[in-house]
C-alpha cells in the first residue's frame, strides 16, 4: 500500500499567541506540515491505496476510487484531444454526479484550471463567468444545455461536452427515467448537430494513459467565483497549495474519520467552494465514500441517509432546518450521523439545538468564504464542552484571525468589541482575476479582510455579527440583522426570518423583519413584535413586518437580504405621493 497524502503534525502544543489552540480537539494539532503536491495528487492515492473502496453513491450505483481514477485519465486523455493544454480553462455546469467527479480531477490532470459554476445561473451571468475566465470548455448536464449553449455566445468556448444524468444509473432505474422524466424534466437535449458539442461519453473513449502535465503546487487549480452580494461576481484564485491546505485542514479536524472507511454526505452542491473541499476533496483525501445528492430532494436525502449510514454531514442551515420541520423525518433513522459542520450561512442557535435533539449528531458551526478555500474557522467536534453555541468556533490549524476597527482596519480591537475579522493562513487565494483593485482592498499585508463584522472572547472564540454592508443603523445605534432573525426565529411559529434596514426621516433606518410561518401555524405581526420586546432593545425591535410563503436564499441556503432591500426600494421608486 502507498504512503497517504497527509499532513503531519507539526506541533501538537499550543501556541503562544494563540490562545484557541488549547481548546482543539485531543489529535487536532496546532500546526501542520502540508505535501507539496497538486490537488489531483489525492485521487492518485486514494485509487493507488484504496482501489476498491467506494468513492461515488449516485442512485444506489456504487463506483470505486480506481474506477472513478480511471474515467479521469480518460477524460483528461479526452481533454488533450480537444485541445485543451496546461492552463486552459475547462468550466463545469454540473451538480453532485459522478461525472463531475471525473470531469473535475480529469481537468486538473491535464492541467486545466476548473471553473465551477452554478447550473441555477441566467444566461447573462454564466456568461459573465465564462468570458472572464475565458473557458474554452465547459461540461454540461444536459438539462442545462440550452443554458450553456446561449451563454457561450460571444466568449472563448470552443467546446461544449454533455452528459445526461441518467449515465450514471442503475440500469432499472435508467429505463425507467427514460421512459418517464427524461424528456418532461427536460434532460433530453439535441445537440450533436452543434458546432462544438460532445457527448461525455465519447470523451471517455480515450485511453487510460497516465501522464504529467508539469502541474506545480503554486499554480492556480480553481476559478471560483464569488457569489456576487455586491455586484458583479469575482472570480478568486486558488491554487493547488490553497486547496490541498484547507483539505488537509479539514482532515485534521474530523478526528473521527478513517482512511479508506465510511461515508459523507453530499447534499452541499460541489460546485459551491464549501462542497467541493470540506465534502468532494475531504472526501477523497481519505478514500471514503460520497453520497451524491444532485438536488435538495429531502426525502430522497434521509433515504440515503438511512440506506448508507454516512457519518459526517457537512451542511448549510437551510438543509438541517429543512429535516427539522419535515414530518417526513421522523420516519427515517439518522443515528449514523456522528459529525456535521454547519457553514455559508448563519447557524441559528434554535435550528442548532432542534438538530441535535433530532438526530443525536455532533452539529457545530464554522465559517468560511470563497477568498480561503474556504474554511478559516470551526468549533471544536468532540470535546466536552469545547462548543460555544452562536460562535464559529476557532481558527483552523496555521490560521491566524483577529479583529480591527472598521474605519482604518489597522487597530486591533479589545476583547468583546464588534470590528471587522481579518485572517491568514496558507489557504488564502492569490487575488482576484482580471481586479488588482477588488485584489488590493481584500489582501492588505498578507491579510485577507472579510468584510464580516466579528468578536473575539478571552477564548479566542469568534462570533460573526453580521455583513459590514447590512448593518443597520438606527437613530446612530447599530443594529445587526442576524441579532433581530434569531429572537424572531425562538417564536413557535416562526420557521424562518430575515431582518433589513429601510429609510426612517427621522432615525436614518428602522428595521422591517420578513417571517414565514411554519406549515399549520398562525400568528399575528402584533404577537411576533411582542415576542421581539421580550428580548431586543427597543430600538432593534421591527417597527414593520411582512409575512411571506419564502424568503429568497442562494442555493447554498444564505439569505439574500440584498433582494428584500431592493424589493423595498422598488416600492418606494413606484410610490405615488397621496
Amino acid at each position: 500500500m502507498a504512503k497517504r497524502l497527509r499532513a503531519e503534525p507539526k506541533d501538537l502544543a499550543p501556541l503562544t499567541g494563540r490562545p484557541w489552540t488549547t481548546h482543539y480537539d485531543p489529535g487536532v494539532p496546532a500546526t501542520l506540515r502540508y505535501p507539496d503536491v497538486p490537488l489531483q495528487a489525492f485521487l492518485d492515492d486514494a485509487a493507488e491505496s484504496y482501489p476498491d473502496a467506494t468513492a461515488t453513491i449516485f442512485f444506489n450505483a456504487k463506483r470505486t476510487y480506481k474506477s472513478i481514477s480511471d474515467d479521469a485519465w480518460r477524460f483528461a486523455n479526452g481533454l488533450r484531444r480537444l485541445g485543451v493544454k496546461a492552463g486552459d480553462r475547462v468550466a463545469l455546469v454540473l451538480p453532485n454526479t459522478p461525472q463531475f467527479v471525473v470531469s473535475f480531477y480529469g481537468a486538473l490532470r491535464a492541467g486545466a484550471v476548473v471553473v465551477c459554476c452554478n447550473p441555477r445561473y441566467t444566461v447573462p451571468e454564466l456568461q459573465h463567468q465564462l468570458a472572464d475566465a475565458g473557458a474554452t470548455v465547459v461540461v454540461a448536464l444536459s438539462r442545462f444545455y440550452p443554458l450553456v449553449k446561449a451563454a457561450r455566445a460571444g466568449t472563448a468556448v470552443e467546446h461544449v461536452i454533455v452528459t445526461n444524468i441518467k449515465e450514471e444509473m442503475p440500469p432499472v432505474l435508467r429505463l425507467l427515467f427514460t421512459i418517464a422524466k427524461e424528456r418532461k424534466d427536460g434532460h433530453r437535449q439535441p445537440f450533436a448537430a452543434d458546432a462544438g458539442a460532445v457527448a461525455f461519453r465519447d470523451v471517455l473513449s480515450a485511453p487510460v494513459e497516465q501522464f504529467d502535465a508539469g502541474t506545480r503546487s503554486d499554480d492556480l487549480a480553481l476559478l471560483q467565483y464569488t457569489g456576487g452580494t455586491t455586484g458583479v461576481s469575482k472570480g478568486a484564485m486558488l491554487s493547488h497549495r490553497a486547496l490541498v491546505a484547507n483539505t488537509l485542514q479539514s482532515r485534521a479536524w474530523f478526528t473521527n474519520m478513517r482512511d479508506g472507511e465510511g461515508a459523507v454526505m453530499a447534499v452541499m452542491p460541489f460546485f459551491h467552494v464549501y462542497g467541493l473541499t470540506v465534502i468532494m476533496s475531504l472526501a477523497v483525501q481519505a478514500a471514503a465514500g460520497m453520497v451524491l445528492e444532485p438536488q435538495l430532494d429531502l426525502e430522497h436525502m434521509l433515504k440515503d441517509i438511512q440506506r448508507h449510514r454516512p457519518r459526517v454531514f457537512s451542511g448549510a442551515p437551510i438543509i438541517y432546518n429543512a429535516i427539522n420541520n419535515s414530518p417526513l423525518t421522523k420516519k427515517y433513522d439518522l443515528r449514523s450521523i456522528e459529525a456535521c459542520i454547519s457553514g455559508s450561512a448563519p447557524l441559528l442557535v434554535e435550528t442548532h439545538r432542534k438538530f441535535v435533539e433530532l438526530t443525536g449528531a455532533k452539529l457545530v458551526e464554522g465559517y468560511g468564504l470563497t477568498e480561503a478555500a474556504p474554511v478559516t474557522h470551526c468549533n471544536p467536534l468532540f470535546g466536552e464542552g469545547k462548543q460555544k453555541v452562536g460562535s464559529i468556533g476557532v481558527p483552523f490549524p496555521d490560521v491566524e484571525a483577529k479583529v480591527v476597527d472598521l474605519d482604518t482596519g489597522d487597530r486591533e480591537m479589545p476583547i468583546g468589541e464588534p470590528g471587522e475579522l481579518v485572517l491568514r493562513g496558507p489557504q488564502l487565494m492569490d487575488g482576484y482575476y482580471h481586479q488588482p483593485e477588488e485584489t488590493a482592498q481584500a489582501l492588505r499585508g498578507g491579510w485577507l479582510y472579510t468584510g464580516d463584522i466579528a468578536t473575539v472572547d478571552a477564548d479566542g472564540y469568534f462570533a460573526i455579527v453580521d455583513r459590514k454592508k447590512e448593518m443597520i443603523i438606527v437613530s446612530g445605534f447599530k443594529v445587526y440583522p442576524r441579532d433581530v432573525e434569531e429572537v424572531l426565529v425562538t417564536h413557535p411559529a416562526v420557521m424562518d426570518a430575515a431582518a433589513i434596514g429601510i429609510p426612517h426621516p427621522n432615525k436614518g433606518e428602522e428595521v422591517k423583519a420578513f417571517v414565514v410561518l411554519k406549515p399549520g401555524a398562525t400568528a399575528t405581526a402584533d404577537e411576533i413584535i411582542a415576542h421581539c420586546r421580550k428580548t431586543l432593545a427597543d430600538f432593534k425591535v421591527p417597527r414593520q413586518l411582512e409575512f411571506r410563503a419564502s424568503l429568497p436564499h442562494t442555493l447554498i441556503g444564505k439569505t439574500l437580504r440584498k433582494e428584500l432591500a431592493a424589493e423595498e426600494k422598488a416600492k418606494r421608486t413606484t410610490a405615488v405621493p397621496a
